[in-house]
Formats: structure tokens, sequence, C-alpha cells
């Protein structure tokens, strides 16, 4: 009658928003002061003024069919390239119009690409703790997803497994750095290593970056990937760096260099139209080219990450500290991290389970919230670890 994978799709929600729905239940009952929710990756940094000018003077001057109207799939040319001139001035790279695919965000970008490249029987490799959907978005284009062992001493590869799971079925590589949720930035050694493996494997592999947080790093250099590897295709968002989840605006950016380019942008528009993703916010291509490259404030976040990193540390937590993004993903307080999640509701924090992510025996925290509401939280996230810890 329906499709039995879709529909346990669509009524299983996955762990995170079960959360945040929980916490928005629980302030009806206690108040939303009370409630400590480091769930939902949801930017709390305003969107920047420059973002909301530029919105109100293109509504406000640009002809109604030039800001509602249809682009062509890949999206509006003159947008294209003002964002392929501004990685260029960035990144030291030669890209153009032909260059870039405007997407509906990152989510639309990575499965673009997953749908592009896949083929029956393909096997696609990502490293944990990685974004949850990666195996939902893997699955729908009918491959697999293989998961690398986590290296939590630094939260970068465990290359000895990532070569156990290379195959003659692997199709892509998938990396997120800043990493959701360990907050990690892969080294520039991290990337070399990895794509050294990759030339030398012997076949051709894509390595697909997700790249929503690069702007969210603290004093540390986030690699520009293309410099290192040939069959690199960049997924990005402005979600993040600018506050716009609810906009649904980024881009894939295919280089020249990768194998038979024209066959893999057509593959990418291909993909594109069948899953209707053609035509991006056409009002939010001509926003993002006003503000390519125009710097954002990241000090909140940072301020944030250092709070709840030291107020942990001091409760008596274990956990890395945090390179970029908004997340910090300690260790839990007994081996089974969903049993310390619910226990962590008695004192109305809600935290996410790592083993979502790929890493059992470790708790995402989202600090993308108030920095009042993570003052205000330590003395709770003290009282808990004092349960487990006295």
């Amino acid at each position: 009658m329906v499709s039995a994978k879709m529909y346990e799709l669509g009524t299983k929600k996955s762990t995170i928003r079960t959360i945040f729905e929980f916490g928005r239940k629980r302030a009806a009952e206690v108040g939303e002061e009370n409630i400590f929710d480091f769930s939902l990756g949801n930017p709390n940094v305003p969107t920047p003024d420059f973002v909301r000018d530029a919105a109100i003077e293109i509504l406000k001057t640009y002809e109604p069919a030039q800001v509602h109207g249809y682009t062509v799939a890949p999206g509006n040319p003159n947008v294209r390239d003002t964002l392929a001139k501004s990685i260029n001035a960035r990144f030291g790279t030669n890209f153009a119009v032909k260059n870039i695919f405007i997407t509906s965000g990152a989510a639309a970008a990575i499965t673009i690409c997953f749908k592009a490249l896949a083929e029956p029987g393909d096997e696609f490799i990502t490293f944990a703790p990685y974004f949850p959907e990666y195996k939902v978005f893997v699955e729908s284009v009918g491959a697999e997803l293989k998961v690398v062992k986590p290296r939590p001493e630094d939260w970068q590869i465990d290359f000895d497994d990532f070569k156990r799971l290379l195959s003659p079925k692997t199709k892509a590589v998938i990396i997120n750095s800043p990493n959701n949720p360990s907050g990690a930035v892969y080294s520039a050694e991290t990337i070399k290593q990895l794509t050294d493996i990759l030339k030398d494997y012997g076949q051709e592999i894509f390595l697909i970056c997700d790249e929503p947080y690069r702007e969210l790093a603290y004093g540390v250099d986030v690699p520009w990937v293309t410099d290192y590897y040939e069959n690199t295709l960049v997924c990005y968002s402005y979600s993040k760096s600018f506050s716009l989840p609810g906009e649904r605006i980024g881009y894939i950016v295919v280089p020249d260099e990768v194998a038979d380019f024209n066959k893999i942008f057509g593959a990418i528009a291909g993909a594109a139209r069948v899953l209707t993703h053609v035509n991006a916010p056409s009002l939010w291509q001509l926003v993002v080219a006003k503000c390519a490259g125009k710097a954002v404030d990241i000090t909140p976040y940072e301020r944030n990450g250092k709070i709840l990193y030291d107020g942990l540390i001091a409760a008596g937590f274990e956990c890395v500290k945090p390179q970029g993004a908004f997340y910090l993903f300690p260790k839990a307080l007994e081996a089974d991290d969903y049993a310390f999640c619910e226990r962590a509701k008695k004192y109305d924090l809600l935290l996410v389970p790592g083993a979502d992510f790929g890493a059992p025996g470790y708790f995402r925290a989202a600090y993308c919230i108030k920095t009042e509401t993570i003052e205000r939280s330590l003395p709770l996230f003290k009282k808990l670890a004092t349960e487990y810890l006295s």
C-alpha cells in the first residue's frame, strides 16, 4: 500500500528531533528558562545585519521576476560567478561559473552528490562520529554506508580501520570538518594522509567534503581539500555561517580536475532533477552573492564553547576541546549513553546520545544557545556528575 521504508523514516523521528520535541513539551510545564536544551544545532547568533540589509535592498529594488522567478537549474549564472570569485580569492583556486552548482543547503548538496555517484552495490565510507543522516541519504540512493570507528583521543581518523574498509566497492569517502558532533577540525596532516591513501589505492574514489561549519573554526586552519585531491566535491551551506538554517541555500563545487568533469557535473544536474532540487530559492541566491566573502562574528560560539568545556571539565567530565562548529562531545559517565542522557533529563539537561553518531559512550551538547543558559546549566551538570563520581 505504501513504502515500508518511507513509512519507517516518516514515523520514527531522529533522536535529536525527539529530544527537541520533548524539550518543547517540558518547557510548557516548567517554563522555558528552566530547560537546558543542548539537543539541536540551531544557530542562536543573529543573522548578520548585512544579510538582512541585502535582502531588503533586493526586495525593494530588483525586478520581481529576478527575485521570485525561476533560474536555470544549476543556479543564477551571475550568482555562481560571484561565488566562484569569492572562493578563488579566499583559497587561491581558479573556479568559474561552470564549477558551481547552487543547492538548497548542504543536505541537498550531499544527497545530490550521493545520487550522482551511486551505482548498484556501491559503498560510501565515513568516519565516526558522523552526522546520522548520512546513513539515510546513502541508503536512499541504493548504496551502503561503511563507518570507520572513532579515535576518541583527538577525533582525527583511525587510518588502520579506514584501510580495512576500503574495497573495490568503495565509490566515495565523506568527511565533515569542522565536525558535527565532535567539534574537531581535520588537520592538514590528516587530510594529506587520507588523500595519499586514496591516491595509492588504485581505483577512482571520490572525496565528498561536507563543510557547513567551515567558518566556525577557533584559531585553527581548515584545509581546503581540493588542494590535496583532484576527485573532490565540496558541499557548502550558509545555514551556520550566516545563521540561515531555515532558508536552505548552499552550493556544490565541482573542480575541473575531477575525473570526467562533464560527466560528473551532468550527473549532479541529473540527480538534482530527480530529487527535485533544481532552482534553489532565487531570493537567497541573490542575497548570498551580495554577502559573499563577508566576515561573520563567531566569538559568541567560541565563548560558549569555552564556558561549557571548562565547566564540564571542572565537574569531572572527560572531553576533547572543540576546535570548531558549536558542539561538545564529552564522554558519558556510564557505558550506556542512552541511559546517561535519560538520567540527565532529571535535571532538565537535554543531551544527545553518542551512539546516534557512531560513537557509543559519549554525548553531544550543542552550545549554540544563550550564554546565560549555559552558565546556569553548570551547577546541574555538577549535580549529575556527583551522582556518578561520589
